[in-house]
């Protein structure tokens, strides 16, 4: 039940990491060798930004060392990667982390953890949170269980027009 409460949608989780910037420069460089699948480029250029603080560079190493893009897969830097940027504020790490805690995976599984994370990152207008602390809701997991706000968490996903919205909707047991 755990991995469908907060699930890893690759495709989704690339697209909220890797979001485009009007300024060139190294962290924009990666992204477009990310593109490329040109990883080793992409991990040179993100490594120095990443440990000058850069937290969208931060977070875009925590997706290569969670799906080993690059470099040895390794879950527990992917999870230190990701605390990084989230602890800056970035949405699309606080998501992922919570995603890692939410699964136990390079972190002990917390789901009053991964909750605190969804819940920022939803706050903050992260669309890809949406879903997942629906799910939560939906679950009880971090939270009591609450099928209103799980409704409501959907049907914000929906208006924004977030891929797979409609599909978690008409797939909770929330619906009415």
């Amino acid at each position: 039940m755990a991995h469908r409460i907060f699930t890893l949608w690759a495709g989704l989780v690339v697209a909220a990491a890797f979001h485009c910037s009007a300024f060139a420069g190294p962290v924009e460089d990666g992204l477009e060798a990310a593109k490329r699948s040109d990883y080793a480029t992409a991990l040179k250029l993100w490594t120095p930004a990443a440990e000058q603080g850069d937290a969208t560079a931060q977070s875009y190493l925590g997706l290569l060392y969670l799906r080993g893009w690059g470099v040895r897969q390794d879950n527990a830097e992917a999870a230190r990667w990701y605390r990084k940027a989230a602890d800056q504020g970035n949405t699309a790490a606080q998501n992922n982390l919570a995603t890692l805690y939410g699964n136990g995976t390079g972190v002990p599984q917390d789901y009053g953890q991964a909750f605190v994370l969804l819940r920022k990152a939803a706050d903050a207008g992260a669309m890809e949170a949406y879903v997942n602390l629906a799910r939560a809701y939906e679950a009880g997991h971090g939270v009591a269980k609450d099928c209103g706000a799980a409704l409501v968490w959907y049907r914000k996903a929906v208006s924004g027009g977030y891929p797979g919205a409609r599909e978690a909707l008409a797939d909770s047991a929330c619906r009415s």
